[in-house]
């Protein structure tokens, strides 16, 4: 089934444009092929648009940044600003002269310069979003199966132009390595960075031992906590923090470790096809990623800051996500399988347990089409993930 990019509405559209009427810079950040620079267009068809990776154009901006600016009297939108990222600068002093919401709507893939320029400049003159690939509820009624999803991922040019999303992943990453990496760090042996991300992916799901995974990528410590900090710079993985609260018991300490994208990690584990899906033993794992994944979407489109955790002990009593709210803790428990089994809600009740009155709702998100309402948990197909509202 083909999608069409133009008749996608992105979630973030109506929050993006509000923000333009209260700030007069909005950042939209997001991983490269997201659907930024689509999303802006849509959102802002009248204003002007200026790539900075056209090189005639970086060139100007550099060497002549109030020039290059006063061709924009009205503002413009920005794409990759990362490239002329001292123009921000100069940015300052014209909305601060001319104090007018939404007059420049920026655009990038790196969250290190941007940020580090950002805070020094904008400060309390910026509203930031973040983009990532479309989300089940974008995607809307679609017949894809589980797999077929794990697999093709969510990037929206696969969709738009109906890609091999092995072939696409390919290439996106060689273009990552080549163009982004290389762009923050002068990077000595690409081949054994590339086998780093791909050990990386070896480890969705899991706990993440930089120790454990320098020595096999054959690298230092120092040099894996590099790498997976610029991963994370340039949204390909994330990690998701253990939960903190003391319940008198040996919680675990370390970080698990996600991509942004299910489709990528697949491609980088080598998978080609369904039928690979279905036999790899990590779909469990991507299955995991997948919905992870999807509900930091949700967040991400509210304009809101990750608010999930996971729970897990030393006994290995586990629940895949706690989501934090101001009126408790929302506990999601996520199942590749299709059918509803006793032992899905084990790590559910164990949690509600200890944790009390904190926990206001429990879920079990599964590999299934139905919606069920148990006395244990709510219960939703893959599908319907975005329906767990109260995070």
């Amino acid at each position: 089934m083909r999608y069409t990019i133009q008749v996608i509405k992105r979630e973030i559209s109506n929050k993006l444009k509000e923000l333009a009427h209260q700030y007069p810079v909005v950042l939209v950040t997001g991983p490269r092929q997201s659907g930024k620079t689509t999303l802006c267009k849509f959102v802002f068809p009248k204003k002007d648009y200026v790539l900075f990776e056209t090189p005639a154009v970086k060139e100007y901006a550099i060497s002549d940044p109030q020039g290059f600016l006063a061709k924009y009297p009205n503002g413009a939108i920005f794409d990759e600003i990362q490239k002329a990222p001292d123009l921000i600068a100069y940015i300052q002093g014209i909305v601060d002269e001319k104090n007018r919401n939404g007059m420049y709507i920026l655009t990038g893939s790196q969250n290190l310069l941007l940020s580090s320029k950002i805070n020094q400049s904008l400060a309390g003159r910026v509203a930031v979003v973040k983009l990532l690939p479309f989300s089940f509820r974008e995607l809307g009624n679609q017949s894809l199966s589980a797999n077929a999803m794990m697999l093709k991922g969510f990037y929206p040019r696969i969709y738009d132009k109906n890609l091999n999303p092995f072939e696409a992943m390919s290439f996106y990453f060689q273009t990552y390595v080549e163009r982004d990496i290389r762009d923050l760090i002068h990077l000595k042996d690409a081949l054994k960075f590339q086998n780093f991300v791909k050990l990386c992916a070896g480890r969705i799901g899991q706990l993440l031992n930089l120790s454990s995974l320098g020595n096999e990528a054959g690298v230092s410590h120092q040099t894996a906590h590099e790498w997976i900090s610029l991963l994370e710079v340039s949204y390909i993985i994330f990690r998701l923090p253990p939960y903190h609260k003391n319940f008198n018991k040996r919680i675990i300490k370390m970080s698990k470790l996600y991509f942004y994208d299910v489709g990528l990690a697949s491609y980088l584990l080598g998978i080609e096809n369904i039928s690979q899906v279905e036999r790899d033993p990590l779909k469990g794992s991507l299955f995991e990623n997948m919905i992870v994944a999807d509900i930091l979407k949700g967040r991400f489109n509210k304009v809101r800051e990750s608010n999930l955790s996971f729970f897990r002990d030393s006994n290995g009593n586990e629940v895949d996500i706690i989501a934090q709210t101001p009126m408790g803790s929302v506990a999601i428990e996520i199942k590749s399988g299709q059918t509803i089994v006793p032992d899905f809600f084990r790590g559910l009740d164990y949690f509600e347990r200890i944790a009390a009155h904190d926990l206001i709702k429990k879920y079990i998100v599964y590999g299934g089409e139905d919606k069920q309402l148990r006395s244990k948990a709510h219960v939703l197909s893959y599908k319907n993930c975005h329906e767990i509202t109260e995070i």
